[in-house]
């Protein structure tokens, strides 16, 4: 959303696309998972009263608007894309296989999964780990708002000492919040590498690609 307060920012959409592009180009293979909290926020509508299943449901729905925004996007710069959707609808997406993904990533496509894991009760964290493992990917690259894992929340906290890497292990012990544990444990289990860094810098993802050492390397 940028610097809006809901919605979409098509700029913000077009950097993220410019970025993606530029590493596709590098012959680097590439899926995508993203949220829908710009849109709906399902644990925020839990706490309001609304049933969570049926609020998870919403949110999945935002996650595939988000998704065909990025697909726009991508196509605009003159990039192949396929989106995949864990909720059937055909007419804008195509239903997630897991084979037909990892052949549109062989073909050069960018492959974007939309619907978290189509279940409620399930983070978009979730939704990255699960398709990360399915189709045997080398990494988790989790672009936030922050350029890695810190003490604290950087943003509050001023005090706040950033990590260079962690192991899973420390990351349980010191109790640290780099994503869903549902998701983070997932990425451990699957020996999943995970990098934290900050998606709005622009040449970030470059740099990661290229080796240089950007944001939090949790292994």
């Amino acid at each position: 959303m940028g610097d809006q307060q809901y919605g979409i920012d098509n700029a913000r959409v077009l950097q993220y696309a410019k970025e993606i592009k530029a590493v596709k180009e590098e012959g680097v293979e590439v899926a995508i998972v993203i949220g829908g909290g710009n849109i709906f926020r399902g644990l925020s509508a839990e706490k309001s009263g609304m049933d969570r299943a049926q609020a998870d449901y919403m949110g999945m729905l935002a996650t595939v608007i988000n998704s065909m925004a990025l697909q726009n996007a991508l196509e605009t710069v003159g990039v192949y894309t396929r989106l995949q959707s864990a909720i059937k609808m055909e007419q804008i997406c195509e239903p997630y296989v897991r084979r037909r993904a990892m052949r549109h990533l062989e073909k050069g496509r960018v492959v974007i999964f939309g619907a978290g894991t189509g279940n409620p009760y399930f983070t978009t964290d979730s939704a990255a780990a699960l398709r990360a493992i399915e189709i045997k990917a080398d990494v988790v690259l989790k672009g936030t708002r922050v350029d890695g894992i810190y003490t604290a929340d950087p943003e509050k906290d001023a005090t706040a000492t950033k990590f260079d890497h962690l192991s899973f292990t420390e990351v349980y012990d010191r109790n640290l919040n780099v994503m869903d544990m549902t998701a983070f444990t997932l990425c451990d289990e699957n020996n999943l590498p995970i990098i934290v860094f900050d998606m709005n810098k622009p040449g970030n993802l470059m740099k990661l690609i290229k080796g240089e050492t950007i944001g939090t390397l949790v292994k």
